[in-house]
């Protein structure tokens, strides 16, 4: 039996242009957002210096757009949180920058730390708080970009309340 792997066989892939993929522009698969999302956390140079905390509202920022999603930064203080809810008919990946972060759902909570992302389709009901003693950071990517966040009673986790008032015209406030 041959101990050698088949790529120091084959040589070094990237020589072989042929055989390798082009960078596509935008995402298009689960996968693709999450990575997406873990290329813009690395690059903390580029998020960093935007953000800012605001001890009245959560505060949040769109990043960046693309051919249907949008990518949105949001801080939070201690205390901060969304209220239960779901992103209509979005898709979406939350990915925990700086601090800490609760997911709630009707499945039990869980702990988010730095680099933790969740990956959630349409109708996924959640909420998110920083119930922590220190801010957080985090980076959210919609697909379709967010233009609902219908809040939920807290009581019954499969009916939906009346839609939160959006931030703009045809924009959602993220969470």
């Amino acid at each position: 039996m041959n101990s050698d792997s088949d790529l120091q066989i084959a040589g070094d892939i990237l020589a072989v242009q042929h055989l390798l993929q082009p960078a596509k522009a935008h995402p298009s698969t689960v996968a693709e957002f999450a990575g997406l999302a873990r290329s813009i956390a690395a690059d903390r140079a580029r998020w960093a210096p935007l953000v800012q905390y605001d001890a009245t509202s959560r505060w949040y920022h769109r990043l960046r757009t693309g051919p249907g999603y949008e990518v949105w930064l949001l801080s939070w203080v201690p205390g901060q949180g969304t209220g239960l809810h779901d992103h209509g008919g979005s898709s979406g990946v939350l990915t925990v920058l700086e601090g800490r972060l609760t997911e709630r759902t009707d499945r039990g909570a869980r702990k988010l730390s730095p680099g933790a992302q969740r990956v959630f389709a349409p109708g996924y009901v959640h909420e998110v708080v920083n119930d922590s003693l220190e801010p957080a950071v985090s980076l959210h990517v919609y697909y379709p970009g967010l233009t609902d966040m219908p809040m939920h009673d807290g009581l019954r986790h499969a009916e939906c309340g009346p839609a939160s008032a959006p931030a703009a015209a045809g924009d959602a406030v993220p969470a």
